[in-house]
Protein backbone atom coordinates (compact mmCIF):
# COMPACT_ATOMS: atom_id res chain seq x y z
CA UNK A 1 0.00 0.00 0.00
CA UNK A 2 1.45 3.38 -0.96
CA UNK A 3 1.62 6.33 1.42
CA UNK A 4 -1.26 8.16 -0.26
CA UNK A 5 -3.69 5.27 0.16
CA UNK A 6 -2.49 4.48 3.68
CA UNK A 7 -2.84 8.07 4.90
CA UNK A 8 -6.30 8.37 3.31
CA UNK A 9 -7.46 5.21 5.06
CA UNK A 10 -5.96 6.32 8.38
CA UNK A 11 -7.58 9.74 8.08
CA UNK A 12 -11.00 8.24 7.39
CA UNK A 13 -10.57 5.84 10.32
CA UNK A 14 -9.77 8.72 12.68
CA UNK A 15 -12.81 10.66 11.41
CA UNK A 16 -14.95 7.62 12.17
CA UNK A 17 -13.52 7.41 15.71
CA UNK A 18 -14.25 11.12 16.18
CA UNK A 19 -17.83 10.53 15.03
CA UNK A 20 -18.36 7.58 17.36
CA UNK A 21 -16.88 9.37 20.37
CA UNK A 22 -18.95 12.48 19.75
CA UNK A 23 -22.20 10.61 19.28
CA UNK A 24 -21.53 8.50 22.38
CA UNK A 25 -21.22 11.77 24.33
CA UNK A 26 -24.38 13.21 22.76
CA UNK A 27 -22.41 15.74 20.71
CA UNK A 28 -22.47 16.78 17.07
CA UNK A 29 -19.34 15.39 15.34
CA UNK A 30 -19.32 18.43 13.05
CA UNK A 31 -18.52 20.58 16.08
CA UNK A 32 -15.10 18.94 16.46
CA UNK A 33 -12.10 20.06 14.41
CA UNK A 34 -9.62 17.33 13.53
CA UNK A 35 -6.17 18.93 13.33
CA UNK A 36 -3.75 16.70 11.42
CA UNK A 37 -0.41 17.17 13.17
CA UNK A 38 2.03 17.33 10.30
CA UNK A 39 5.26 18.16 12.13
CA UNK A 40 8.26 16.31 10.70
CA UNK A 41 6.11 15.11 7.80
CA UNK A 42 7.13 15.82 4.23
CA UNK A 43 4.93 17.78 1.86
CA UNK A 44 3.90 14.65 -0.05
CA UNK A 45 2.34 13.10 3.04
CA UNK A 46 0.61 16.36 3.93
CA UNK A 47 -0.76 16.63 0.40
CA UNK A 48 -2.09 13.08 0.73
CA UNK A 49 -3.95 14.04 3.90
CA UNK A 50 -5.35 17.11 2.16
CA UNK A 51 -6.62 15.01 -0.74
CA UNK A 52 -8.27 12.69 1.81
CA UNK A 53 -10.21 15.67 3.18
CA UNK A 54 -8.00 17.18 5.89
CA UNK A 55 -8.09 20.96 6.00
CA UNK A 56 -6.56 21.74 9.40
CA UNK A 57 -2.85 21.08 9.95
CA UNK A 58 -0.78 21.49 13.11
CA UNK A 59 2.90 22.43 13.25
CA UNK A 60 5.30 22.90 16.17
CA UNK A 61 7.85 25.17 14.54
CA UNK A 62 7.38 28.32 12.48
CA UNK A 63 10.35 27.65 10.22
CA UNK A 64 9.22 24.12 9.39
CA UNK A 65 5.70 25.29 8.60
CA UNK A 66 7.00 27.91 6.16
CA UNK A 67 8.31 25.16 3.91
CA UNK A 68 4.87 23.53 3.72
CA UNK A 69 2.19 26.20 3.67
CA UNK A 70 2.60 27.10 0.00
CA UNK A 71 2.29 23.45 -1.02
CA UNK A 72 -1.41 23.36 -0.15
CA UNK A 73 -4.37 25.31 -1.53
CA UNK A 74 -5.44 28.44 0.39
CA UNK A 75 -8.39 26.71 2.07
CA UNK A 76 -5.95 24.79 4.31
CA UNK A 77 -5.87 26.17 7.85
CA UNK A 78 -2.60 26.12 9.79
CA UNK A 79 -2.40 25.77 13.55
CA UNK A 80 0.67 26.65 15.63
CA UNK A 81 0.57 24.04 18.41
CA UNK A 82 4.14 24.23 19.74
CA UNK A 83 5.85 26.60 22.12
CA UNK A 84 6.22 29.98 20.43
CA UNK A 85 9.09 32.34 21.07
CA UNK A 86 8.18 36.02 21.10
CA UNK A 87 10.79 36.79 18.45
CA UNK A 88 8.91 34.49 16.06
CA UNK A 89 5.60 36.32 16.54
CA UNK A 90 5.77 38.19 13.25
CA UNK A 91 6.31 35.07 11.14
CA UNK A 92 3.72 33.18 13.16
CA UNK A 93 1.09 35.84 12.48
CA UNK A 94 1.95 35.72 8.78
CA UNK A 95 1.80 31.92 8.62
CA UNK A 96 -0.84 30.56 10.98
CA UNK A 97 -4.61 30.90 11.20
CA UNK A 98 -4.67 29.66 14.80
CA UNK A 99 -2.12 29.91 17.59
CA UNK A 100 -2.77 27.39 20.37
CA UNK A 101 0.15 28.36 22.61
CA UNK A 102 -0.44 31.77 24.16
CA UNK A 103 1.05 31.30 27.63
CA UNK A 104 2.49 34.63 28.79
CA UNK A 105 1.77 38.37 28.50
CA UNK A 106 4.98 39.14 26.58
CA UNK A 107 3.96 36.74 23.82
CA UNK A 108 0.50 38.29 23.65
CA UNK A 109 2.07 41.73 23.32
CA UNK A 110 4.35 40.51 20.51
CA UNK A 111 1.49 38.83 18.65
CA UNK A 112 -0.70 41.91 19.02
CA UNK A 113 2.02 44.16 17.64
CA UNK A 114 2.62 41.84 14.68
CA UNK A 115 -1.09 41.40 13.93
CA UNK A 116 -1.77 45.14 14.16
CA UNK A 117 1.07 45.86 11.73
CA UNK A 118 -0.61 43.56 9.20
CA UNK A 119 -4.18 44.59 10.03
CA UNK A 120 -4.95 40.95 10.82
CA UNK A 121 -7.04 39.40 13.56
CA UNK A 122 -5.63 36.11 14.80
CA UNK A 123 -7.48 33.37 16.66
CA UNK A 124 -5.56 32.26 19.75
CA UNK A 125 -5.92 29.75 22.58
CA UNK A 126 -4.40 30.03 26.03
CA UNK A 127 -2.14 27.07 26.75
CA UNK A 128 -2.60 25.70 30.26
CA UNK A 129 -0.17 23.26 31.85
CA UNK A 130 -2.80 21.22 33.67
CA UNK A 131 -0.27 18.70 34.98
CA UNK A 132 2.15 21.32 36.28
CA UNK A 133 4.99 19.57 34.46
CA UNK A 134 8.27 21.47 34.40
CA UNK A 135 9.11 20.04 30.98
CA UNK A 136 6.01 21.47 29.30
CA UNK A 137 4.97 24.97 28.35
CA UNK A 138 1.75 26.58 29.47
CA UNK A 139 0.50 28.76 32.25
CA UNK A 140 -1.47 27.82 35.34
CA UNK A 141 -5.09 28.71 36.16
CA UNK A 142 -4.13 32.03 37.72
CA UNK A 143 -1.98 32.90 34.72
CA UNK A 144 -4.80 32.01 32.34
CA UNK A 145 -7.09 34.37 34.24
CA UNK A 146 -4.48 37.13 33.94
CA UNK A 147 -4.08 36.57 30.20
CA UNK A 148 -7.82 36.68 29.73
CA UNK A 149 -7.90 39.94 31.63
CA UNK A 150 -5.55 41.46 29.05
CA UNK A 151 -7.88 40.73 26.13
CA UNK A 152 -8.81 44.40 25.92
CA UNK A 153 -5.15 45.28 25.33
CA UNK A 154 -5.00 42.93 22.33
CA UNK A 155 -7.71 44.00 19.88
CA UNK A 156 -6.12 42.01 17.05
CA UNK A 157 -6.15 38.75 19.03
CA UNK A 158 -9.34 36.73 19.49
CA UNK A 159 -9.00 34.54 22.56
CA UNK A 160 -11.21 31.59 21.64
CA UNK A 161 -10.52 29.03 24.34
CA UNK A 162 -7.88 26.87 26.03
CA UNK A 163 -5.34 24.25 25.01
CA UNK A 164 -3.46 21.66 27.01
CA UNK A 165 -0.93 18.86 26.64
CA UNK A 166 -1.56 16.66 29.68
CA UNK A 167 0.90 14.20 31.20
CA UNK A 168 1.26 11.08 29.09
CA UNK A 169 -0.44 7.98 30.46
CA UNK A 170 -0.66 4.67 28.55
CA UNK A 171 -4.27 4.26 29.67
CA UNK A 172 -6.38 7.12 28.24
CA UNK A 173 -8.74 6.86 31.19
CA UNK A 174 -5.92 8.08 33.42
CA UNK A 175 -5.76 11.27 31.34
CA UNK A 176 -9.48 11.99 31.70
CA UNK A 177 -9.08 14.05 34.92
CA UNK A 178 -6.75 16.47 33.13
CA UNK A 179 -9.20 16.97 30.27
CA UNK A 180 -12.01 17.47 32.75
CA UNK A 181 -9.90 19.98 34.68
CA UNK A 182 -9.36 22.05 31.55
CA UNK A 183 -13.07 22.05 30.76
CA UNK A 184 -13.93 23.09 34.29
CA UNK A 185 -11.31 25.84 34.19
CA UNK A 186 -12.75 27.07 30.90
CA UNK A 187 -16.21 27.22 32.45
CA UNK A 188 -14.93 29.25 35.41
CA UNK A 189 -12.99 31.62 33.18
CA UNK A 190 -15.95 32.09 30.84
CA UNK A 191 -18.13 33.14 33.75
CA UNK A 192 -15.80 36.09 34.41
CA UNK A 193 -14.59 36.74 30.86
CA UNK A 194 -14.50 40.27 29.45
CA UNK A 195 -17.51 41.25 27.33
CA UNK A 196 -17.39 39.75 23.86
CA UNK A 197 -14.89 37.01 24.75
CA UNK A 198 -16.33 33.56 24.16
CA UNK A 199 -14.17 30.59 25.14
CA UNK A 200 -15.89 28.05 22.94
CA UNK A 201 -12.86 25.92 22.09
CA UNK A 202 -10.94 23.28 24.01
CA UNK A 203 -7.89 21.97 22.14
CA UNK A 204 -7.02 18.69 23.84
CA UNK A 205 -6.49 15.07 22.95
CA UNK A 206 -3.96 13.36 20.69
CA UNK A 207 -3.67 10.07 18.83
CA UNK A 208 -3.93 7.72 21.81
CA UNK A 209 -6.50 9.57 23.91
CA UNK A 210 -8.62 11.84 21.71
CA UNK A 211 -11.88 9.86 22.15
CA UNK A 212 -11.69 10.48 25.91
CA UNK A 213 -10.92 14.16 25.25
CA UNK A 214 -14.03 14.40 23.07
CA UNK A 215 -16.11 12.85 25.82
CA UNK A 216 -14.80 15.58 28.13
CA UNK A 217 -15.63 18.41 25.74
CA UNK A 218 -12.75 18.80 23.27
CA UNK A 219 -13.65 20.85 20.20
CA UNK A 220 -10.21 20.43 18.61
CA UNK A 221 -8.18 17.23 18.67
CA UNK A 222 -4.57 17.17 17.49
CA UNK A 223 -3.84 13.84 15.80
CA UNK A 224 -0.56 12.98 14.10
CA UNK A 225 0.57 9.36 14.42
CA UNK A 226 -2.89 7.89 13.90
CA UNK A 227 -3.08 9.70 10.53
CA UNK A 228 0.49 9.80 9.26
CA UNK A 229 2.05 6.83 11.03
CA UNK A 230 5.17 6.88 13.14
CA UNK A 231 7.58 9.70 12.46
CA UNK A 232 11.05 8.78 11.31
Amino acid sequence: MDHTTEIAERYRAVLERVRRAAEAAGRDPHGIVLVAVSKRMGPERIEAAYRAGARDFGENYVQEALSKVDRLPPDARWHMIGHLQSNKARRAVETFDWIHSLDRPSLGDALEKAAAARNRTVDVLIQVNVGGEATKSGTDAEGAQALLGRAGHWPHLRIRGLMTIPPYRPDPEEVRPYFRALRELRDRLQAGAPPGVRLEHLSMGMSHDFPVAIEEGATMVRVGTAIFGERG
